[in-house]
């Protein structure tokens, strides 16, 4: 189960272009600026009916004629995603690329390959496009939608918290390369909540690490990742446990003054917490520790960290 995925039906809702996700997502809607590039207005809009997968039927008018302008070729593209056609509507643009390459069409072309190739989820045809169309246009108007789309492709693609975290840090680099970028931009401010998540993320992953190495007694390795998540994640929602736990290990290692430290850091940063109703229910005989409803889970964390 992809956890990320169930995180982003929790997500406030994206850029009015941007849908939200889900492990199965349908097509998602053009994004706003493309629809008011004259798209519906133009020819070639109602010509596609079943598609034997054939370039050539795509281009074909209902009367026998070819569609041979790049206006028509883009509507009928833009019509495609409409109907929730990604791959023709991918042919109609490279379409409207290969055979009118310095059109304006071809430019807008090239984005709205992007959006389509993400839209059905084959995130490496997404990133080449848009990583051509950055390449190529570095100051057209919608540069700071394409950099975003391409952040989205990485965030997408981020795996659950017990396996490798490569896709969450490639993830953080490209949405932050949007804030940086654009900052005072819509795109900046969904970036910023995506990294936010994607950083518990991986606090998530060294969480998980630590408690594996601390249930093996491998306590000097469980440390060093508790450590790591209160040192460098001191933003998201798995600190408290994980001073908890060093408070934990201190204690089976027999450093009660460091587990008295630590706890004290717990008790003044989070008062109200269970994790540090547990620690001092460690360190105090006869403490009640939290009751086990109270320890928020992953989901109630990210919610956390969204609210």
């Amino acid at each position: 189960m992809r956890m990320i995925a169930t995180l982003r039906r929790s997500l406030p809702r994206r850029a009015s272009h941007a849908p939200h996700g889900a492990p199965r997502r349908a097509p998602r809607r053009a994004p706003y600026w493309a629809l008011l590039l004259l798209p519906l207005l133009l020819p070639g809009c109602g010509l596609l009916g079943q598609w034997d997968g054939k370039s050539a039927s795509l281009t074909t008018k209902p009367d026998g004629s070819t569609m041979g302008t790049p206006e028509e070729l883009y509507a009928a593209g833009m019509d495609a995603l409409k109907q929730e056609k990604p791959a023709q509507a991918v042919e109609l643009f490279e379409t409207v690329e290969r055979e009118h390459p310095y059109s304006t069409w071809a430019t807008n072309a090239r984005l709205m390959t992007g959006y389509a190739e993400y839209s059905r989820n084959r995130y490496t045809e997404a990133l080449t496009a848009l990583d051509r169309f950055i390449q190529l246009h570095p100051a057209h108007r919608d540069i700071a939608y394409a950099y975003y789309l391409r952040g989205l492709c990485y965030y997408e693609q981020i795996n659950d918290a017990q396996r490798d975290q490569t896709s969450s840090n490639t993830a953080i680099t490209a949405l932050q390369d949007v804030v940086n970028r654009f900052p005072n931009t819509p795109y900046a401010r969904d970036a910023r909540l995506k990294i936010d998540l994607a950083r518990d993320h991986l606090a998530g992953h060294e969480m998980s690490i630590g408690r594996f190495y601390q249930q093996r007694g491998l306590y000097a390795a469980a440390i060093g990742r508790f450590r790591n998540v209160v040192d460098n994640y001191q933003t998201t929602n798995h600190v408290p446990e994980a001073l908890h736990r060093l408070t934990e290990i201190y204690l089976a290692m027999g450093l009660t003054e460091e587990a008295r430290k630590t706890a004290s850091v717990l008790g003044h940063n989070y008062p109200g917490n269970p994790w540090y109703q547990d620690s001092y229910a460690m360190l105090v005989e006869g403490a009640p520790p939290a009751p086990g409803d109270e320890r928020p889970g992953f989901f109630r964390r990210a919610l956390n960290t969204i609210f």
